[in-house]
């Protein structure tokens, strides 16, 4: 991960909050392989480019998989870590996600609602028929929008934030994101990314209260570019 390409994906940036649009492939916080994270990256980049004597705060509010491209929040400051972390427990924190997916959908809008398990030992959730202690409800709400001569895009408004939410609940309608190879898609995408991006991101400023919307550019490459869609 290069700290020098950093600047261009700086969405948004004041002296409470960041949002950068994530790399497939990136990680946020550390995990198992001991890569570099984008949280550690984003501390060398401020810590340089401020001239920072000290150590560099970078709170963690929330995070999407490994394999999925889009924006992030991340806080400069414990008091916006606390507000912002409390925002997305309230469910304040409005996210919309773009999907490529092989099949069209039978219906091509509707709300999906399921029970989620995750089992943790695979990294994987399953819907359940019925709701119990260890589920948890998963909505959200999908449209098609636009298609190729081979794919489709839907545009998902997420209504809760579970573990892999997005790529069961497609997989569930018969629509796996291209690339998802756990969820059911046939072939794996290059570098091992899915096609799914964190589109647009809608919040309150923690601080100054005003309405923030940021967009993040969708991934600059060909399947992408196969969509007659505003970049």
């Amino acid at each position: 991960m290069n700290v020098d390409n950093i600047a261009g994906r700086i969405l948004y940036e004041d002296n409470h909050i960041m949002v950068v649009n994530k790399c497939a492939g990136e990680i946020i916080q550390t995990d198992q392989t001991g890569d570099i994270t984008l949280s550690d990256v984003l501390k060398d980049y401020i810590k340089v480019r401020d001239n920072k004597p000290g150590n560099v705060f970078i709170g963690i509010v929330h995070r999407i998989d490994r394999p999925v491209s889009g924006a992030v929040i991340f806080t400069k400051t414990s008091k916006s870590l606390s507000r912002i972390s409390g925002m997305f427990r309230e469910g304040n924190i409005h996210k919309t996600y773009y999907a490529i997916v092989k099949n069209k959908p039978q219906i091509e809008e509707a709300t999906l609602i399921h029970n989620l398990f995750r089992n943790k030992n695979i990294n994987k959730s399953f819907i359940c028929e019925k709701p119990s202690k260890n589920t948890k409800e998963a909505k959200l709400h999908y449209k098609l929008v636009c298609s190729s001569n081979t794919y489709f895009m839907l545009e998902i408004a997420l209504m809760t934030g579970r573990h892999h939410q997005i790529r069961c609940q497609l997989a569930a309608i018969g629509c796996p994101i291209k690339g998802d190879l756990k969820y059911g898609y046939p072939r794996s995408n290059e570098n091992g990314q899915i096609s799914l991006h964190a589109r647009k991101i809608e919040f309150i400023h923690p601080v100054k209260k005003n309405l923030i919307t940021v967009t993040a550019p969708f991934p600059d490459n060909d399947l992408w570019g196969c969509f007659e869609i505003d970049k």
